[in-house]
Formats: structure tokens, sequence, C-alpha cells
């Protein structure tokens, strides 16, 4: 008998919903060995997405579930979100950088309806200078948003939705359906 088949129904069921999103073809979304020690139960899935200006972003969805509930959830699940991309030094000068990315989750969240209370995390820009024998451009700048809220029910398929929108937001991809177009020579 697999660890699956073993697993509570309401976990089933909300590994059912994040393995039914598909994501826009930019981004890769497949499923990673979860952390073990956070929650009786647990599924992960990572991405990687690189937008119009070459703009690197990776991030990791995790689903925790405990039958018990623990009392910071308010609930019995928990999403856990991961993000983090390379920047531009001129967005990351932005001083509203932090509010901007933290936006782009609640509004992903929101248009796809997802359900969701008890949400909390952070956004952080960091600026890493390397020195000596470390390869890579001398200076780099990287947003970091980590995120978890409880869902308000097994259907998971609008949280995978929203962080896949995330995703595209934090790399600058265009909705769906909008193209970019280039900035033509001369004008």
């Amino acid at each position: 008998m697999s660890a699956m088949t073993q697993a509570p129904s309401e976990f089933q069921a909300a590994v059912a919903a994040l393995r039914s999103v598909e994501p826009r073809p930019e981004i890769e979304l497949e499923p990673v060995r979860p952390p073990q020690r956070l929650a009786p139960w647990s599924y992960a899935l990572s991405c990687e997405v690189t937008g119009p200006a070459e703009v690197l972003a990776s991030g990791r969805l995790v689903l925790l579930h405990d039958p018990d509930g623990q009392d910071a959830w308010h609930g019995v699940l928990r999403l856990v979100a991961y993000v983090t991309a390379e920047l531009d030094a001129e967005l990351a000068s932005d001083p509203f950088l932090p509010s901007v990315g933290w936006s782009w989750l609640t509004e992903a969240l929101e248009s796809t309806e997802a359900s969701y209370t008890a949400l909390g995390g952070t956004v952080t820009e960091t600026s890493s200078a390397r020195f000596g024998d470390i390869a890579g451009p001398s200076q780099t700048e990287d947003l970091e948003l980590r995120a978890s809220w409880t869902p308000l029910s097994s259907d998971l398929k609008p949280h995978g939705d929203a962080f896949c929108q995330l995703m595209a937001s934090v790399v600058g991809l265009p909705p769906v359906g909008v193209t970019l177009f280039e900035q033509r020579s001369g004008s």
C-alpha cells in the first residue's frame, strides 16, 4: 500500500487538486520531495519560470496537513509559498517593491477566487556582492517572498493557479492572451 493510499481523504483530495493545475507554457511546475517534519502529511511543488526580460524566478508551494489541526493555522490544511527572483537594479531600488510583491500574491488569490484565512508572510529585498573566485555578476539584487495561508477547503486548484499567477507576475509575464510588443528601433 502506498503512503498516499494511507493518507487522510482530505489530504488526498487536496493533492489531487494541486496535481490538476495546468500552468501556462512558460512555467515549469513539478512535484518535489516535501519537508518531512512540519506536519504529519505534506506535498510540494517546485516552480521555475523565466520572464520576457530574462528575469529568473524559482519557487515552491508546500501543502501541509495535520488532521488534528494547529491553532496558528486555523484549520487542518496549510499552504506555504516561497518565491525568489533576480531583479534589475532599477526595480530593486523602488521603495514600494515589498508592497507590490505582496500585492502580486493577494491579487492572485483574489483573481482565482481562492478562499483562505490566516494569510501572513514577508517580502525581502537583498543585494549581494561577490568577491574572489565566486563566479557570476559582481552584484545581484533579489526579491524573496515567503507566505502561508489556510485554504478553507481541500479544493486547492484555485490556490495552485494563484501560485502560478504569482510566479508569472514576479518575472513580468503579461496576463494570458496579452502579447508584449518589443520596442521598435528608431522610435
